[in-house]
Formats: structure tokens, sequence, C-alpha cells
């Protein structure tokens, strides 16, 4: 674990929260620099304390945190908090939300101490929380979700602004390709790559990997269920 994680704890249950703060605040090499019971106190905080990391309970009164979330990374400075999104249930469209709007990844509430930890090292030093292919299948199960409109969302954004080697690398990262495979099956280097798909994300306002596959899949670039590699 790096040394001294800032992190930001949003729940409104005192219970969890207060169980999150004291898991944290044992482990070496992280500092809880808030607690906040609902999001628009998440979004107070964050602007005053600037953590690192942000542990964002989805469901709460008044602002929840899909809302906070984006109001966050909207008006956050360089470099921006990595928000962990906590949710009792993996298939809820919360956690779209959340994904869409920017959060590095989410974690069942019931995950145990060991993982919550883990979690927080990982995005803490900028790493993915998931493997590619995990994000791929959560965008694509509610892809394939028919009459669940997931409205209130954005129009996304054209692809005209894109290269041709960009769409691909982006197509395949929405496959779930790692760096890696990428490489492989385009025969140019990972950090290559990299530069692709960092350059596609810029271009299309994106912060996370997981927003670039909510994008692709949302755009038509891929389908569910598709083969279109």
């Amino acid at each position: 674990m790096s040394p001294h994680i800032r992190v930001l704890v949003a729940d409104d249950q005192f219970l969890i929260r207060a169980g999150l703060v004291g898991v944290l605040r044992a482990a070496p090499g992280i500092e809880v620099v808030g607690e906040a019971g609902d999001g628009a106190e998440a979004v107070e905080l964050a602007a005053s304390t600037r953590p690192d990391v942000i542990l964002m309970d989805i469901r709460m009164p008044g602002m929840n945190g899909i809302t906070a979330t984006e109001r966050i990374l909207a008006a956050a400075p360089e470099p921006p908090p990595r928000v962990l999104v906590l949710t009792t249930f993996d298939l809820d469209e919360y956690v779209y939300g959340a994904l869409r709007a920017g959060a590095a990844g989410f974690l069942l509430k019931d995950s145990g101490p060991e993982r919550l930890l883990a979690a927080v090292a990982a995005i803490g030093n900028g790493d993915a929380l998931f493997a590619p292919s995990v994000t791929r299948r959560l965008v694509e199960a509610f892809a394939l979700r028919a009459g669940v409109p997931l409205s209130g969302y954005a129009p996304p954004p054209a692809l005209d602004t894109l290269t041709g080697r960009e769409l691909e690398v982006l197509k395949l990262a929405a496959r779930g390709l790692s760096n890696t495979e990428i490489a492989d099956r385009l025969y140019i280097s990972e950090a290559t790559v990299k530069t692709h798909l960092n350059r596609a994300m810029n271009k299309l306002n994106l912060d996370t990997r997981a927003q670039a596959v909510v994008i692709a899949y949302e755009s038509g670039l891929v389908t569910p269920g598709g083969s279109d590699l």
C-alpha cells in the first residue's frame, strides 16, 4: 500500500459509515480526511479536504451518489479524486450511472475489510479496480436489459473526432481486452495503445476507462453480445 492515501467516506447510514471509517483508520498508510452523511456534504468536503479516494454510497437522501460524483469530478483540480461507489447490489442501474459519471469502480458493502482496503489501495495508486473484462461484462449486462430506460443521461458524444486507430483501440477496450491484448491484436506496442486510448478519452472528455466502455456501447460502436471485434 502506498504511503498516505487520503480518503473521504460518504454514507448516510451512521453505523455503516462508522464501520468503514474504523477499518480505514486501523490500516497503515490511510488517512480519513472526512465523513459525509449525504451527497451535498460529500461535495463540500471533497472541495475542502482534497481526498485521493472517495468511498461514495449511491443511495442517499437528497443528493445521491451519482450526482455527487458528477459534481465532485467536474469541480476537482488535477489530479481528481478516484471515486469508489458502495452498493448493496452489483447489478444495479445506479452502479451503471456511477461508472458513467466517472467513478473508478464499485464495491459491494458486504465485501469485508480485506477487500475494502485492497480496493482503496488499488485506486489510490491509480490502478484499475477491475480487469477490463469485468467492466465490459457489467456494462453489457445493463445494455442488454430490455425495458430499463437509462433516463436522464445525455446523448453520447460523437465519435467522428477520433482517428481510425483511436476508434479501433476504443472498440477493443470496450470489448474487455487489456492493453497487452489490444497491442497483440493490432501489432503495436502497449505504449502506443495507451497513447491512442488516452487521446480518445481526452477528445471525448472522459476520465476513466469504465466511462469509455459505457460510451462505446451507448454510441453503438459495440453492441451487446456482438462479435464485432
